[in-house]
């Protein structure tokens, strides 16, 4: 399975929820599931921003390599599940995408980017929390 999740930038929600579902996927042995992330609109190769760096860490996960991408079709193409931040970017991604391969993370992630270290800390708990649920759902073939 091929997973992208895709936020604004790809330098804040979806690189923390990256590294964190990778986390997940190390810790249950899991290698039949490749993810990665990419945003809607961004520049290549931004890294993520530091807080998201920062409380990342304190989720024993390093983001520090990470390089935003844009998400192309031939990205999109390839994706068995796009996991979305928000509703908005769900219907952007649906006018492409059948809706079997996309997914709302959460109910919605709201975008921490120019906001203080705890409002990133409030974005990776609800982004942490979510992810069994989502590798559950995955598992299940749900």
């Amino acid at each position: 399975m091929n997973l992208v999740f895709v936020c604004t930038g790809n330098i804040c929600r979806s690189p923390m929820a990256e590294g964190m579902f990778k986390k997940l996927l190390e810790e249950k042995g899991e290698s039949g599931i490749d993810c990665s992330s990419a945003g809607l609109a961004t520049f290549d190769g931004r890294p993520a921003s530091d807080n998201a760096q920062a409380v990342a860490l304190e989720y024993g996960v390093d983001i520090s390599e990470h390089k935003s991408r844009m998400l192309t079709r031939s990205i999109a193409r390839k994706a068995d599940l796009i996991v979305c931040m928000t509703d908005e970017q769900y219907e952007t991604l649906n006018r492409m995408i059948p809706d079997e391969r996309l997914y709302v993370l959460a109910g919605g992630v709201d975008d921490p980017y120019g906001c203080d270290i705890e409002v990133y800390r409030e974005c990776a708990k609800k982004i942490n929390g979510a992810l069994l649920e989502l590798y559950e759902k995955i598992k299940s073939g749900s």
